[in-house]
């Protein structure tokens, strides 16, 4: 028994491992600029924002004060008399978006399927540049466009919705007969429905730049395994790609809206000023907050100038809403996408 020795335990290694290890990152001098230039961008970015939605709120006082919440429900615009609203421009800027969206998300949404899952490889590159090109074209450019080749181009297709969809308010014609010839110029031009088919053409790349983004970030062996297990190519998108993209096709649409509720010199080109509430887009004139801005901002004094600001206020709220919306959006999609991977 008292050849017996004793040894002391080992210490317990595989705990010492897996006890928490605090990890120090160390920042040399070209991280802390880094990381200090890229804090003052961001908050200089945040800092300019808040600067304009501050000096729009601050103009526009005057006119707020003295209209109140009759700002946003009545249709005048007699500055010089004190009277100001804008719940017809608010609705002619609406009526625009959704008609430039209706237009462009399937165009935005077909043109990404077809170059992340038909397209062959050699016309990827041109066409994502010409996509990509179509959203570096000015503005006033789509709207002489549309304003000398499309508006007399597309009389006929205003006057086919309103013989076989004229029974729908939205798409309803007063006034003239509308289908006689001698009317179709003056029934059926500077529209909001023109107006809205050219801002279409304009936020088309932007949706689909976002759209094409999310839906290259399928993951492949989904992608694959639906082949394997006798899919077609049509049935790969439907059950695999379309609702892997739905943050992303939803995103893209918002940003889209958000493009085409703040469009003025397109709009302002082609669409005739009129501010009484009109829902009929095929009808000749309308109007946009921001083309309502750039139209009246010349001659505006006084209580004109702050109803102005007053309506560009409105406007800075409704596409910050809608901005952020689609940011919330095409972050989720995004996000999703790196947990799936």
């Amino acid at each position: 028994m008292s050849g017996i020795t004793t040894i002391p335990a080992a210490p317990d290694i595989a705990a010492a491992d897996h006890a928490p290890r605090k990890v120090k990152a160390a920042r040399n001098r070209g991280d802390r600029i880094f990381y200090g230039g890229a804090s003052m961008s961001g908050a200089l970015v945040l800092s300019i924002m808040v600067a304009v939605g501050a000096f729009l709120a601050y103009e526009a006082t005057d006119a707020l004060r003295a209209t109140g919440l009759s700002f946003l429900t009545t249709s005048d615009w007699q500055p010089d008399r004190g009277k100001f609203g804008i719940a017809s421009v608010l609705l002619g800027t609406v009526l625009i978006a959704a008609v430039a969206v209706s237009i462009a998300l399937p165009i935005s949404m077909g043109t990404a399927l077809f170059i992340t899952e038909v397209c062959p490889k050699w016309l990827r590159a041109t066409l994502v540049a010409l996509v990509d090109l179509m959203a570096a074209v000015p503005s006033v450019v789509y709207g002489l466009w549309g304003l000398f080749l499309l508006q007399g181009q597309i009389i006929g297709v205003s006057r086919f919705i309103n013989t076989w969809l004229g029974w729908i308010p939205i798409f309803k014609v007063t006034g003239a007969d509308p289908n006689s010839p001698l009317a179709s110029s003056t029934v059926y031009t500077a529209s909001a429905f023109i107006a809205g088919v050219v801002v279409a053409m304009m936020v088309m790349p932007i949706q689909c730049v976002v759209m094409r983004e999310v839906f290259s970030q399928v993951p492949i062996g989904e992608r694959e395994g639906a082949f394997a297990l006798g899919s077609t190519r049509w049935g790969m998108i439907r059950v695999v790609a379309l609702p892997f993209g739905r943050g992303g096709i939803i995103g893209g649409t918002m940003l889209g809206l958000g493009r085409a509720l703040g469009e003025t010199i397109a709009v302002l080109l082609i669409i005739s000023p009129r501010f009484d509430i009109n829902f009929h887009i095929l009808e000749a004139g309308g109007n946009s907050v921001s083309s309502l801005i750039a139209l009246r901002y010349g001659e505006a004094t006084g209580f004109g100038l702050s109803a102005l600001m007053a309506a560009g206020l409105v406007l800075f709220a409704v596409t910050l809403v809608v901005n952020f919306t689609a940011s919330w959006f095409v972050a989720r999609s995004r996000s999703g996408a790196s947990s799936d991977a």
